[in-house]
């Protein structure tokens, strides 16, 4: 498997909130915690996906906000190419914010651009297209407006707690729910509001294994085609092989699962004949994991089934049930059928 970056060292990828002690004063009670933020990506049909970061806004239970400015070495908005941080991979936006203990929303500023900016968000598509993209998200943030036009809204309804102790979070981008392709007079990629989502890395586990070259070989033969793309993608429990749907945006038919998540199937960096998979931040409980190849057939906007004759979309191969256990890693490996 690849070698998980230490959080100090990362430079994009989760949210990390953690507890502060109290003064050298024994008997004094602790009152506040120390606040961190970073992103985690799963995976896109994509070569880059880039954000620049500009602020992070949250609103205490009372109404109080805290503003946080996000900025590179350079100065200006901090860009992050998400692709760069997957599974386990996390990096901050936000180090050591003290705050005091209560429940807290977030929301986070980025830059939005419809045209092509090395210097800004955009995203590389598979062809090495250069592309702007914008959210769908505009406005304020707790009451705090964006200082200069341009500028997009990532909104969490989800409050989280700061606590005594350490309090740990991850803002992860589902990229193949989330990342919408240009389409319509649109000829820029979207970030849609559904798909990014806060985890607590204490109450998380990890599922990752090995997929062996034979084995992809012989889903690209079942396929047919010429071009692959593999990746692994979760379910609930339970979820057989021919009930594993794929993303979509309406509901799917009876009998059928959505996917939870979905993970790129990549080359090991140690050794190049072998391929692994991550999922770096599922919450505790039972899964299934499926495989395919056809990843770059499912459209999250579009209904992909295995008898469509330009794009089919199918699992492979499934795992059965599995079981997370928060703060531990669960493995499981596609070697043959």
């Amino acid at each position: 498997m690849n070698a998980k970056l230490t959080f100090a060292a990362l430079a994009v990828a989760s949210v990390t909130l953690v507890g502060c002690g109290g003064s050298s004063n024994d008997t004094q009670v602790e009152t506040s915690g120390r606040f961190s933020l970073g992103v985690s990506d799963s995976p896109a049909s994509v070569q880059n996906v880039t954000i620049a970061f500009k602020q992070v806004v949250l609103k205490g239970q009372n109404g109080e906000t805290y503003n946080y400015e996000v900025a590179s070495n350079q100065g200006g908005a901090l860009q992050v190419n998400l692709l760069n941080y997957q599974g386990g991979d996390i990096a901050p936006l936000v180090n050591g914010k003290e705050l005091p203990f209560g429940e807290y929303q977030m929301c986070i500023f980025m830059e939005n651009r419809e045209q092509y900016d090395a210097a800004s968000s955009f995203v590389i598509d598979a062809n090495g297209n250069g592309l702007g993209l914008d959210t769908n998200s505009q406005g304020s943030c707790a009451g705090v407006t964006a200082d200069e036009p341009g500028t997009g809204r990532l909104f969490f309804n989800k409050a989280f707690t700061i606590a005594a102790g350490d309090n740990n979070f991850v803002v992860e981008f589902d990229l193949a729910k989330v990342l919408q392709s240009p389409h319509g007079n649109k000829d820029y990629y979207t970030l849609k509001p559904t798909g990014v989502q806060l985890v607590n890395t204490v109450e998380v586990g990890s599922i990752d294994g090995d997929v062996t070259a034979e084995f992809m070989a012989q889903c690209e033969a079942d396929a047919g085609g010429s071009v692959f793309s593999p990746a692994v993608y979760l379910y609930p429990q339970n979820t057989g092989l021919d009930s594993m749907s794929d993303f979509r945006s309406g509901a799917v038919e009876l009998g059928q699962q959505l996917p939870l998540a979905s993970a790129r199937v990549v080359q090991d960096d140690s050794t190049p004949t072998s391929y692994d998979y991550e999922f770096g931040f599922v919450a505790a409980g039972t899964y299934t994991v499926g495989y395919t190849c056809l990843a770059q057939n499912d459209d999250p906007d579009a209904d992909n089934n295995a008898d469509d004759v330009d794009a089919p979309f199918k699992m492979f191969a499934a795992s059965g049930n599995l079981t997370v256990v928060a703060g531990e890693d669960t493995h499981y490996n596609f070697t043959g059928l």
